[in-house]
């Protein structure tokens, strides 16, 4: 009961302050709306790009190693001695797909260079020539929006049937349905038997093959000289059988390489094995630096809109002083007061902090608007957040302005 006849009374007496000088509460409070913004801005800003990477680096599955020349993390020191280590090729796509029982799926691609499609008069210049084993689809879970995959046999026999990305797809047939239609790349006729569904608009997509045109190992090796594995390099992945530790699977395809390419027991691998959770790390430590900006900009608004605060607060106890002595001779305990006019800074600095998230969910809807990219969302937990550090804001700002109200003699108060 006591409690809420407090409360009621720092409600009144915070909306008197509101009220009573709008530009001076204002722009006391507006360094504490500046600093809810800035940290619950970064905080939303980052998490919901960090959100839209991670879902992006998903799809390259975190089941999945990737033999490759260059690895992931920094190599800035080794740079010289990993260039000339050579590409990963067939023959290592080979050596692992027949021993390696600890793989579900073993698959390669390389990518040649760019082609030129030709459909009646029509013409795309610029799609990037995809070569891939038959696996592509199981390993990263490819969407056939129109026709179908190569089949097994297809494969086999490097038959002349091409998938397209949707983008070149588009472009060269327009509205007009590509399945089963002829096309000529570099003079030789293809069949068309399928387009991929779009990549979408995630910020970084790992597997945007919109603008790719995908043939089999097997078709590509016959006007390829792909065994050049210093200019037609690829990219080796294995993905782990179910139950099988990474660390695990990366020691099997380390031995089976090794071997494959006669390496020396002192010798150096002379290749990379990346996983997804390389990439993870750097981002994190990236968005941990944003997170961290956003606290710094954020702490110094908020560190001059508490003082703003304190002032207002100072002044509200030298405007009641004769009250504050009123109420104590009439038997008003320290805590009472005390309670009071740091209920008092709390409300006022809630305020101030519902005003920053506004301004952060105003902010968010203009930037989601104008860029379709990826979008800004003010979670719930951050929303809280924001309520709560006003709050302890609050209670920083008013604890010497109340202890001093706590502390007037009664006398001395009802003088002044």
């Amino acid at each position: 009961m006591l409690f809420l006849k407090v409360l009621s009374e720092s409600v009144r007496q915070a909306w008197a302050q509101l009220t009573g000088n709008k530009l001076r509460t204002f722009l006391s409070l507006l360094g504490i709306s500046i600093g809810i913004f800035c940290i619950i801005g970064v905080l939303s800003a980052v998490q919901s790009l960090e959100d839209n990477v991670s879902g992006s680096l998903a799809k390259l599955g975190d089941d999945v190693v990737y033999v490759d020349k260059w690895p992931w993390k920094d190599n800035s020191n080794d740079w010289w001695e990993i260039f000339q280590r050579p590409f990963p090729d067939y023959d290592d796509y080979e050596a692992l797909k027949k021993n390696m029982p600890t793989a579900g799926l073993v698959g390669y691609w390389t990518v040649p260079g760019t082609r030129t499609l030709k459909w009646q008069s029509q013409s795309v210049e610029g799609g990037f020539l995809f070569v891939t084993t038959y696996e592509l689809d199981r390993l990263f879970n490819i969407e056939i929006g129109q026709g179908r995959y190569w089949s097994s046999s297809e494969y086999s026999n490097g038959v002349d049937k091409i998938l397209l990305g949707n983008a070149i797809a588009t472009e060269l047939f327009s509205a007009v349905n590509p399945v089963g239609k002829t096309i000529k790349m570099q003079g030789r006729k293809y069949e068309v038997i399928g387009v991929l569904e779009p990549a979408g608009d995630d910020l970084i997509n790992p597997l945007d093959f919109d603008d790719a045109i995908l043939v089999t190992y097997n078709n590509a090796a016959r006007f390829i000289n792909l065994k050049n594995r210093n200019r037609f390099g690829g990219t080796v992945a294995v993905k782990a059988r179910e139950g099988v530790e990474m660390g695990r699977l990366q020691d099997d395809i380390r031995g089976i390489l090794r071997n494959n390419r006669r390496l020396r027991p002192r010798e150096e691998d002379n290749f990379a094995l990346n996983e997804l959770s390389m990439t993870a790390d750097a981002l994190g430590a990236f968005f941990g630096v944003l997170n961290m900006i956003g606290f710094i900009i954020g702490g110094f608004s908020i560190i001059v809109g508490a003082i703003s605060v304190a002032n207002i607060m100072f002044v509200s106890v030298k405007e009641r002083t004769s009250l504050i002595g009123v109420k104590k001779a009439l038997g008003a305990r320290q805590f009472v007061i005390l309670l009071e006019f740091l209920t008092e800074s709390v409300i006022l600095c809630v305020i101030g902090g519902v005003m920053g998230l506004l301004l952060v969910v105003g902010i968010t809807a203009i930037i989601n608007t104008a860029f379709d990219a990826f979008a800004i969302t003010l979670s719930p937990f951050y929303a809280m957040v924001g309520v709560v550090l006003s709050a302890l804001v609050g209670i920083a700002a008013g604890s010497v302005p109340a202890g001093l109200a706590a502390r007037m003699d009664p006398v001395e108060a009802m003088r002044s």
